[in-house]
């Protein structure tokens, strides 16, 4: 394996264990507001940031194309999060084996190179993904670990 397998792999396991809270995310749950922001928010965000940061760069990125900003007050429902996450699943496929791992990050708040950028991101899926893992623990919903991509 090179690089960008190990990544996209790596990448892939993330956004499967953010799946799994998605899924199993009870209804009432969903659009609760509670010591963290609400599920759906945050894994909006983290999929948002996730497909941002696959980008060539900032100036590179087009919008998901059912993208609102959430702080209007509409929510994102779990089937349209989960669109989004097959969405960004199949952006991995199609950009990570393109990525030059020696080039400039992209974006300037972030001030390394393309590898470390997707490392970066892997950490924000995972961070998003354990803090709905707690949530859902609170309400006894078992979760597994992923530890690479899943097998078609």
């Amino acid at each position: 394996m090179n690089a960008t397998d190990i990544i996209q792999s790596q990448m892939l396991a993330a956004l499967d264990m953010l799946k799994q809270a998605i899924v199993k995310c009870p209804a009432g749950l969903w659009n609760l507001p509670g010591e963290m922001e609400e599920c759906w928010r945050k894994a909006y965000h983290a999929l948002y940031y996730a497909h941002l940061y696959l980008q060539k760069s900032e100036q590179h990125f087009m919008p998901w194309e059912k993208h609102h900003e959430p702080d209007n007050g509409a929510a994102f429902s779990q089937a349209e999060v989960l669109e989004y996450l097959t969405f960004v699943q199949q952006q991995v496929a199609v950009l990570v084996p393109t990525l030059d791992l020696n080039a400039p990050s992209g974006f300037d708040w972030l001030p390394f190179n393309k590898l470390e950028l997707q490392f970066y991101n892997i950490r924000h899926i995972q961070q998003h993904a354990g803090e709905l893992y707690e949530r859902l623990g609170q309400s006894n919903i078992d979760l597994d670990w992923v530890s690479s991509a899943p097998t078609q």
